[in-house]
Parts: structure tokens; C-alpha cells; sequence
């Protein structure tokens, strides 16, 4: 459905809520100027907030909401799995959905093969995984990750995290493990490697990065880092966080070049809402973990959570029988083809890429880009900015989209881009 508004944006029920939230959360957290518009209710691509504006959801909600927002099949498929069992001892006696999600993940693993997996609840989660992994494995705490690169913000994720933003208030607690090449160059790896003051163990990529700007790297970088990592003995690592599932129209962006990780770390559309990751390997490395004894080596209390891994089950089924993936492929080429129509040769957009539903304008002023996001919510439509500058406009809608919501949304993107 488009936009409705019935109020300012934000309306006078978000701007209360956001005074209560000043007062109770961590300043760090929310943006409160300007003041965010509190959702109170989703369903497929759209949003309404508390004071009864719907608006067209451009982001997916941070790219979680795959199969767009409660979709029936997931929403049944916890409101079931919370009836019988809301919570498991995930690592001691685990739920039995546990085992099903494990097994079809396995089955999703790029290349096929033995795999075997560590679940988690966040992104970061899975990339904390995948380090410590890498690391039994070769014994190698070195990490080659890659400038404008996100891979979460705990402390062993965020040593692998470019953004100085992030990185330097807590710089005095990280390992500097890690060095960084230049996205999308392969030849800058060993130089980079060359300079780690830790020997290397692992390379870890976004396939195509996400929070640093939806970048898309040459076709063949993929294969040129897995030729290396094999050449060197080192793991490559894909971290499919953003990237999985379908989003770029294929089930993870390293089929594109039909790359097989030795890692793969996933998690947002996973499970289309409800929070889970897993970090994924093939049983060579992951069987560097010792066998539990009782006691885990890397655990957690929500481990394997019964009603997020029903979730998982529902939302892949929904890809699958929905034809998602191919829909992302299709309905993103006309989004992208759309988008170049409209800002063509428009001063100062400097580039419109894509890679299925995973969209990306740049702005050479950032201030365009944040500027064009106010603008489109204050007219329905829910975009962010990316970029380690803020310089791009970031579009990742849920993979079901209608084409026709699409397009008009993207029409008030572009205005807003152009007012």
C-alpha cells in the first residue's frame, strides 16, 4: 500500500514517546534530534508508526525483514513454537526445532558439502564465532578484513571494523589483530598481510558491504580471495549478515561467483524478524572446536531459542515456495534500471548500484543523502543513509515488494533526492 499520513512527521504521539525514551535509555542509542518516528505495527513492505501514518519500509528494518514484516507463516510459526516451548537449555537439553534449523542450514550452505554450525542472536555474534573458529583452526590470530567494513560492534567483531567511528573510543581493549586491505583489490591483501603485526589466519569479507555504503567489489575479487586464502593456507570468512537469503537475488552474494567460504556468518533475514545468526563452516574447521564435555567453549543462554529458530524454518520456506530470490533478482534490476532512468546524469549523484534488492545512491555531498532520507519520511517512505560519510542512500526493501509500491516509493525518493 503507499503512504498515508494523518499527522506531522513525527507526529505529537512520537514526539512524547521519544521525551519518555530520553529519559530512560542510554543516550548513545536513539537518535532523538531529529526525532524518530516510533512504529507501532508492520505487515509486508509497510510501517504505521503511533499516530496512524503508514508509511513504505525501503530498509526492511535494517534488512531483517526478508519476507516482509510478520509475515503470516513466521508469525504462526512462533505464536506455535511459543506455545509448546518458549524456551530450551540450547547447549545442555536442546529444543527439537534446534536440530531441524541446523539441518537446513546445512542444506543452504554454498557448494553443499559437511557443515556444521554455531547459532547465535545477533550479526556479531556470528562473526565473534567465525574469529574464535578461525582461530582453533590455524592457530593464526591474525585477521585481514577490509576498510569501510562492518562486522559488529563486540569487541572481537568491532577489531575487524573499519570505522574509526566505532573503533577509537574502546581502542585500548582491542586485540589489533587485524589489518585492512582496500575493498574490491585483492592484490592489496598481501600487502596488508605483510604489515599485521599478528601472522594471518583468515580473510574476512562482505561479499558486497553493507553499512559501509552497499559497495559492490569487480567481478572475480571473490575468486581472487579464495585462490589466495587457499595459496596461504589462511580461511576466508563471508560475512552474509546483510547480504543473505536473497537479498542481492541470489541465496548468498558469494553464489554469484560461486565461491564456496570455509565461514559464512548470517543472520537479519534469517529469520525475517525474530533475532538469530549462525556462523557456518565446513566440518574440516569447525572441528577444530573440541567435543563438549558439559561445558561449552562458546555458548550462550539463548542459544538456539526455540521461537526464533521456528521462525528461521518458516521464513526460508516462505523464500523458497515464494520465489523469492528470483523475485529479488528481477524486481531489483527494474528498481536499479528505474533509478538510473530517473537520476541520470543528475548533478551531484555520483553513482546508482545494485545488486538485486540491494540498492545504493551516492551522493557526493552527504548532506544530500541525509538530507533525502528526512525528506522521503516526511512523505511515507522509510530509507536510511550508509557510507562511512553518510553519502549514500540505501535501499533494501523486503524481498516481496510489489513492483508497483516499489517504483512509486522510489519516485518520492528520487524527489526527495532532487528537492
Amino acid at each position: 500500500m503507499p503512504p498515508e499520513l494523518r499527522s506531522a512527521v513525527p507526529g505529537p504521539r512520537s514526539h512524547a514517546l521519544a521525551r519518555r525514551l530520553a529519559a530512560v535509555e542510554s543516550r548513545n542509542v536513539t537518535c532523538l534530534d531529529p526525532g524518530p518516528v516510533f512504529w507501532e505495527r508492520a505487515a509486508g513492505a509497510n510501517v504505521w508508526d503511533v499516530d496512524g501514518n503508514r508509511y513504505v519500509d525501503l530498509t526492511a528494518a535494517f534488512g531483517v525483514a526478508n519476507v516482509g514484516h510478520a509475515h503470516p507463516r513466521v508469525v504462526e510459526a512462533v505464536a506455535d513454537q511459543a506455545d509448546r516451548l518458549l524456551h530450551a537449555m540450547g547447549d545442555v537439553h536442546p529444543a527439537d526445532v534446534k536440530v531441524a534449523l541446523l539441518e537446513e542450514l546445512a542444506r543452504r550452505f554454498p557448494g553443499g558439502g559437511d557443515c556444521r554450525t554455531v547459532l547465535g542472536s545477533s550479526g556479531s555474534d556470528a562473526v565473534e564465532s567465525a574469529l574464535k573458529t578461525a582461530l582453533l583452526a590455524t592457530g593464526k590470530p591474525g585477521v585481514v578484513a577490509f576498510k569501510s567494513g562492518y562486522h559488529g560492534l563486540a569487541l572481537g567483531a568491532l577489531d575487524a571494523t573499519w570505522r574509526p567511528f566505532f573503533r577509537e573510543p574502546f581502542s585500548s581493549r582491542l586485540p589489533e589483530a587485524t589489518v585492512f586491505a582496500r575493498f574490491g583489490d585483492a592484490d592489496t591483501v598481501l600487502r596488508a598481510a605483510h604489515e599485521s603485526p599478528a601472522e594471518i589466519g583468515a580473510v574476512l569479507v562482505e561479499p558486497i558491504q553493507g553499512r559501509g555504503g552497499d559497495r559492490i567489489p569487480p567481478h572475480g575479487f571473490l575468486t581472487a580471495l579464495r585462490t589466495l586464502c587457499d595459496a596461504r593456507g589462511w580461511l576466508l570468512i563471508a560475512d552474509e549478515v546483510y547480504t543473505g537469503f536473497g537479498r542481492t537475488g541470489r541465496w548468498f552474494a558469494c553464489d554469484h561467483e560461486g565461491v564456496v567460504p570455509d565461514l559464512l556468518c548470517v543472520g537479519k533475514g534469517l529469520a525475517s524478524g525474530m533475532p538469530l545468526s549462525a556462523c557456518i563452516g565446513r566440518n574440516e574447521v569447525m572441528d577444530a572446536w573440541p567435543a563438549s564435555g558439559g561445558e561449552a567453549l562458546h555458548t550462550s543462554t539463548f542459544l538456539g531459542h526455540p521461537p526464533s529458530c521456528a521462525a528461521a524454518l518458516a521464513s526460508l520456506a516462505v523464500i523458497e515456495e515464494e520465489k523469492l530470490v528470483e523475485r529479488a533478482a528481477d524486481t531489483g534490476a527494474a528498481a536499479l534500471s528505474h533509478l538510473r532512468a530517473r537520476l541520470d546524469a543528475t548533478p551531484g549523484i555520483s553513482d546508482v548500484r545494485g545488486q538485486g534488492l540491494l540498492i545504493a545512491v551516492e551522493c557526493e555531498d552527504p548532506a544530500r543523502s541525509v538530507g533525502a532520507c528526512a525528506r522521503a519520511l516526511a512523505d511515507g517512505v522509510i530509507v536510511l543513509a550508509s557510507g562511512d560519510r553518510g553519502e549514500v542512500v540505501s535501499i533494501t526493501p523486503p524481498l516481496s515488494i510489489e513492483p508497483v509500491a516499489l517504483e512509486h516509493a522510489l519516485d518520492v525518493v528520487v524527489e526527495a533526492l532532487c528537492g
